[in-house]
């Protein structure tokens, strides 16, 4: 499968402007954004084709005879640039070794009580509660999911998971499971 890009209405002397237009911002235009990028070679020619393309897109919603200026150039591959450097940097890296290191030691005795005491306490609940904790904390659910599996509103579930767990709380103060 074949995807094309439609062009701008272009005659020879926009193709012409537009090699030109690389010619002359190309080099400079890879430089900056390169520098930008601490080396990174590769992704600096992604940014200048970007940069380049968004120029010549550009050219058609412009009066005839109208060329990028320099600055005009150089502020979009900013941009872009910047916007990606953003983009990295909302998203954590993920490091598992370092997971691993800090671990907790697994207890098994210790997570068998802890079944044993849950198992025990949600069995004094009655069936609604126990059923959207199950769905909210067991799943993992969204209140507004679980509703719609239960087929209850979404303020009856925020209602009844408040409930079981002051309930659970009050019943169980000593425990860790049902700490604030």
């Amino acid at each position: 499968m074949t995807t094309s890009i439609s062009r701008p209405s272009a005659s020879a002397s926009c193709d012409g402007s537009v090699r030109e237009l690389y010619e002359r911002h190309h080099g400079p235009l890879l430089r900056y954004t390169c520098g930008l990028l601490r080396g990174d070679r590769q992704r600096a020619e992604d940014f200048v084709q970007e940069t380049l393309l968004r120029a010549w897109l550009s050219t058609e919603e412009q009066p005839p005879g109208w060329s990028p200026s320099r600055a005009w150039l150089f502020r979009v591959a900013h941009n872009l640039v910047i916007d990606w450097m953003r983009r990295e940097q909302a998203r954590p890296e993920y490091h598992p070794e370092l997971l691993e290191a800090h671990a907790e030691p697994v207890d098994p005795i210790g997570q068998a009580v802890q079944r044993c005491f849950l198992v025990h306490a949600l069995s004094r609940l009655s069936p609604a509660h126990r059923e959207v904790l199950f769905y909210v904390y067991v799943l993992g659910w969204t209140g507004p999911d679980a509703a719609h599996a239960l087929s209850i509103p979404p303020g009856t579930v925020k209602s009844r998971t408040h409930h079981a767990i002051r309930e659970l709380r009050r019943r169980h103060p000593e425990h860790a499971l049902v700490a604030a």
